[in-house]
């Protein structure tokens, strides 16, 4: 059985940085492309970040380009995705999620119970 847990949210000051991380269990998660997603409040889900299962590739929201940060470690089962230079419209739950490829980053087949992440002063 697919779980996903995020940790690593928490509150940060405008122009900080956080990052969240992502344990993976009951699947192989080297062979999986990974992703993260988020939903601010009274909003729909917002892809955010995807990478290749073998982390050779990865991609990013226009909004997050520059200031995020998506990674993985194979050998720890883990997905990463680095914040930086805040801004309080990145405010929202993020999600970890597992791809149905090994290729397809934009898809979640899987979601993680999420981890909120508020952007204050």
């Amino acid at each position: 059985q697919v779980q996903l847990v995020e940790s690593g949210g928490g509150l940060a000051q405008p122009g900080g940085s956080l990052r969240l991380s992502c344990a993976a269990s009951g699947f192989t998660f080297s062979r999986y492309a990974m992703s993260w997603a988020r939903q601010a409040p009274g909003k729909g889900l917002e892809w955010v970040a995807g990478i290749y299962s073998d982390g050779s590739d990865t991609r990013y929201a226009d909004p997050v380009k520059g200031r995020f940060t998506i990674s993985r470690d194979n050998a720890k089962n883990t997905l990463y995705l680095q914040m930086n230079s805040l801004k309080p419209g990145d405010t929202a739950v993020y999600y970890c999620g597992k791809s149905y490829t090994s290729t397809d980053y934009r898809i979640q087949s899987s979601r993680g119970q999420g981890t909120q992440v508020t952007v204050s002063s």
